[in-house]
């Protein structure tokens, strides 16, 4: 199949969450232009304003509900910050426990170390600024203190122990932070934020890295591509911006103009596949599935929070891959694949665990299988509500 066309991609979810809750810290007003229609930001949007109610349910907005424990543990209310099954399995421990020792009084409402949380009223006057935290769980803990940082009264030091995982997604939140007047220091294992005030600035989001990942596995798929994705910036704040350098590999090479970005089949393929995705995890599951879609053994590696987001990732992928006779040895932070997808005449139905990157990922098997069909296709609307209309535009029905 020949794939050509142009899609102006949704804004960045990492981004738009982040500058909702800096727009809702700032003490002045601004406009945030081109926020993603994801329904974790949505979610989040519509609580921000209701902030001061007593019970507050996140559903299974995990970003949102992190970024959300941080900023009602500063403030100091009495109110119930709950969520979905998924949600209520997912630890928060790591936050918790940091925002305690902070001066914060946040109480587990259920089992210890999982939400629903109780953030109840405290001494704001009391707080510290010096804790020593995780790196090794979730950056998105690292992130929700870092955005909560110069409001408290002494700012924040976060001492980070352990390997640090997705380093570019905290260096995304101490950006935009910068964007918005916020002066810190990262010296290896140190974050310092002072205590300050955000400056209220007219932002755009830019598209979303991650949402692009599955338009260059179609690419990749087909015999010949030639893609337009408007919204992309070589200068990105995003981590999985990576894609770009790492599609080479797959053949696909990508060109930078002023809309954003232009791809095209004509580089070679190689054998053998092997990246460490520790900085980039929610690109895993597309090069997985890319993988064995094109019969390339492969080694992912990094996989340590894959197992604690929407659903155990590595698990998913497994069952899935094998569901179609590859052969796949996975541990608890790696996938490693010694045999892909050799029977293009199968009729399968994917299971997507309630999780977006498990549709979006598998999404372009429909190039090469006689048919795909997906458990759940309305997933997606976690991050990228307009998934398969951007694919029947570029001629892609499925």
């Amino acid at each position: 199949m020949h794939l050509q066309g142009s899609i102006t991609l949704n804004g960045s979810k990492s981004i738009s969450n982040r500058l909702l809750i800096i727009q809702s810290l700032c003490e002045q007003s601004f406009q945030i232009k081109d926020l993603s229609n994801a329904k974790d930001t949505v979610i989040l949007q519509t609580l921000l304003t209701k902030i001061e109610d007593p019970l507050l349910d996140a559903g299974d907005a995990g970003t949102s509900y992190r970024f959300l424990t941080a900023m009602l543990a500063l403030r100091g209310k009495n109110q119930f910050l709950i969520g979905s099954k998924r949600m209520c399995e997912r630890p928060i421990g790591v936050l918790v426990d940091a925002l305690n020792e902070l001066g914060a009084n946040v109480v587990y409402a259920g089992s210890a170390g999982f939400p629903p949380l109780n953030l109840k009223e405290h001494d704001a006057a009391s707080w510290g600024c010096r804790v020593h935290i995780g790196a090794h769980v979730s950056s998105q803990f690292i992130s929700a203190l870092l955005l909560i940082g110069p409001l408290m009264p002494n700012g924040i030091e976060l001492i980070l122990e352990g390997k640090i995982i997705s380093r570019p997604y905290i260096q995304m939140t101490l950006n935009l932070m910068d964007r918005f007047g916020i002066l810190s220091v990262w010296n290896k294992n140190m974050i310092k934020v002072p205590p300050q005030n955000y400056t209220a600035i007219d932002c755009k989001v830019e598209a979303d890295w991650s949402a692009a990942s599955y338009f260059y596995s179609f690419a990749a798929l087909s015999q010949e591509s030639g893609l337009q994705l408007n919204g992309l910036y070589r200068d990105s704040v995003q981590g999985d911006a990576v894609v770009a350098e790492l599609m080479t590999k797959f053949g696909i090479e990508t060109t930078y103009n002023e809309q954003g970005i232009f791809i095209e089949k004509k580089g070679s393929v190689v054998d053998k596949f092997y990246h460490d995705f520790s900085d980039c995890p929610d690109l895993a599951q597309t090069f997985a599935v890319l993988c064995a879609a094109m019969n390339i053994e492969a080694e992912l590696t990094g996989l340590d929070t894959l197992s604690i987001k929407e659903t155990d990732r590595i698990a998913a992928l497994y069952t899935e891959l094998t569901k179609l006779g590859c052969h796949v040895v996975i541990s608890s932070n790696s996938l490693i694949i010694t045999k892909g997808i050799d029977n293009r005449c199968q009729k399968v139905q994917i299971d997507t665990y309630n999780d977006h990157r498990m549709a979006m990922s598998f999404a372009p098997l429909c190039l090469i299988l006689e048919e795909l069909v997906f458990d759940d296709k309305q997933v997606v609307s976690k991050s990228y509500p307009d998934f398969w209309n951007d694919l029947a535009a570029i001629g892609i029905v499925h």
